[in-house]
């Protein structure tokens, strides 16, 4: 693993042919999520079995908040208060309507970051797949659909529906664009159901999902693991 500046962020890149992002491979881009470590998505690139060569780019969100372990990071703020009274009165976490605020600051901080992955790692956005986990896929999903750029993919791990306004026309521009989504059916952050909706969206948009539903919570179990390597040799070149 080798260390990088890029768009303003600081990157872990691993993989390729020398463990550190060399050669010619393709390129996956993966974003954490709310909370988590920089490096707390970089253990994947071990664990799933992508096509050899594959190189892999885990950045650190910019916003370091106060969890208690560690440096935890941040893309945006989300209001965890609001969550909890959520959880407490059972109601259902429904954010399509909703454009987080942040977001929009986010997105450029990623548009960035890619700008300087096609300059200066000369990676070309049609060997590279966009995706994260939890607020780092619902970010890299936004900032996927408002590039023009052609990307090879979208991995979305525990995702949900966001921006809809914004989002629906977008995700029509980009039917035929494979996609890996799982979610946990007993998620306690974001809700199945809102991962059903979200996937509903990308299907009737014409995006070409490989859905994995699985029995489990906010997480990203071995099942998970094994068919996004599957995924991955079907889509990659």
């Amino acid at each position: 693993m080798r260390l990088e500046k890029l768009g303003g962020l600081t990157v872990r890149l691993t993989g390729g042919t020398d463990g550190k992002g060399g050669g010619n491979g393709p390129w996956v881009l993966l974003l954490h999520g709310f909370g988590a470590l920089g490096d707390d998505l970089v253990p994947l690139s071990e664990y799933v079995d992508a096509p050899a060569g594959t190189r892999f780019l885990f950045p650190e969100a910019p916003i370091q908040i106060p969890m208690g372990f560690g440096d935890s990071r941040a893309w945006w703020m989300i209001d965890m208060a609001r969550i909890q009274a959520d959880r407490a009165a059972g109601k259902v976490r429904d954010m399509s309507g909703e454009i987080p605020r942040g977001l929009p600051e986010a997105r450029e901080r990623v548009k960035a970051l890619l700008e300087d992955v096609h300059k200066k790692l000369g990676a070309d956005p049609a060997r590279t797949l966009l995706g994260g986990f939890s607020q780092g896929a619902m970010l890299s999903c936004d900032a996927l659909l408002h590039s023009t750029q052609p990307y090879a993919g979208l991995i979305q791990l525990s995702s949900t529906l966001v921006a809809k306004q914004e989002w629906a026309p977008l995700l029509a521009k980009r039917k035929g664009l494979p996609l890996y989504q799982s979610h946990g059916t007993q998620d306690p952050i974001l809700p199945f159901t809102m991962a059903e909706r979200l996937r509903d969206e990308f299907h009737q948009a014409g995006l070409v999902v490989d859905w994995q539903p699985f029995r489990g919570g906010h997480e990203i179990p071995e099942p998970v693991l094994r068919k996004l390597g599957s995924f991955l040799v079907k889509t990659v070149r």
